[in-house]
């Protein structure tokens, strides 16, 4: 129980609530918006996983992610809503549109050769590393409102969750594109303009999964030199078009003639990383060098101060942890699914 945060952690009564987060904010540990979250509702039966220790280098890269398609099934029919927080220490993973480009195989042994182990997603997005230094949030809730039928509504209850997480540092976070940054989107989110943070979704017919990659300790930008090493392989770019182009070749389209590489795919069908768009939470707030915990322990705190005691005990008696070998098959059939 305690990975769900149950036992280490009651869920507060309201009353309570509203006590521990006045002496949050008087002790200056959290903002005082940790109490005006506009998905509270959402949050008071909501379970919390906590697997920020359980990743093994010898961990199925895609254990996680078919852990989470599994609940998702679950909240679909009936079970409760969860946040998944997890890290893997050494994967790279793909976004589907990643493996298909010309030389995916070999950009794929360039980087197992440096110790990760690579797979493609389920859920939408481009490569990412991840290490130990990354905090996975998975938001997994049922689809059960008009709300929830709008695309970005999800993506706005992560960027929220996020920063009320953050809002001790008294640092702002920004959502809106990285021009530079490896798994671009609408909802990048940073600081002073340099990404931390990407966040994806996958939707079921009756449940969703958002999920979120938040670097959180150690260089954001030699990440970010690693997956701009992996496009320029994948897409055979060779080091003379890679280090010619340098920052010019960002945003360039595929119908304007720009650098390719004599046999590679063209700029506008990968990302075009830049190094320095890409930092971690410990380079850009005063978080400490304990990133990762730190950031992890302030979203169970957001969650926790929306928790109502039984409503969690409800959550708690319609939850089914997946058996080893269900799990096992999802794996199976996800590598199978998205393969390169």
């Amino acid at each position: 129980m305690d990975a769900w945060g149950q036992k280490e952690s009651q869920p507060l009564a309201r009353s309570e609530r509203d006590a521990w987060t006045d002496e949050k904010v008087s002790s200056g540990e959290v903002g005082g918006s940790i109490s005006a979250s506009a998905y509270a509702d959402d949050y008071k039966g909501m379970l919390i996983l906590d697997r920020m220790n359980e990743g093994q280098p010898n961990t199925d890269p895609l254990y996680s992610f078919a852990l989470d398609e599994l609940l998702c099934r679950q909240a679909g029919e009936g079970g409760p809503p969860i946040v998944h927080l997890w890290r893997h220490p050494s994967a790279f993973i793909l976004g589907q549109r990643d493996s298909r480009l010309p030389h995916v195989e070999a950009a794929c042994r360039q980087i197992e050769a440096q110790h990760y182990h690579t797979a493609v997603r389920n859920s939408g997005g481009a490569a990412v590393p991840l290490d130990q230094g990354v905090v996975n949030v998975s938001l997994i809730v049922p689809i059960g409102s008009a709300s929830g039928m709008r695309f970005n509504h999800d993506f706005e209850r992560m960027y929220e969750l996020i920063s009320l997480a953050l809002s001790f540092t008294g640092c702002r976070v920004d959502k809106g594109e990285i021009v530079g940054a490896y798994c671009p989107g609408d909802y990048d989110l940073s600081i002073d303009g340099r990404k931390f943070c990407g966040i994806a979704q996958r939707r079921q017919a009756k449940a969703l999964i958002v999920q979120a990659f938040v670097v959180a300790e150690g260089s954001g930008s030699e990440r970010a030199a690693l997956v701009r090493a992996f496009y320029d392989a994948a897409a055979g770019i060779g080091e003379a078009d890679a280090g010619a182009s340098g920052e010019s070749r960002v945003g360039v389209d595929a119908d304007d003639g720009g650098p390719a590489g004599s046999s590679g795919a063209a700029p506008a069908s990968h990302p075009i990383v830049v190094p320095s768009s890409t930092a971690s939470l410990e380079e850009l707030t005063t978080i400490g060098a304990d990133a990762a915990r730190t950031f992890a322990e302030r979203v169970k705190d957001v969650i926790r101060a929306c928790q109502q005691q039984d409503a969690v005990a409800d959550s708690a008696t319609r939850l089914k942890l997946p058996p080893a070998d269900q799990l096992e098959a999802m794996i199976a059939s996800l590598h199978a699914r998205y393969k390169r």
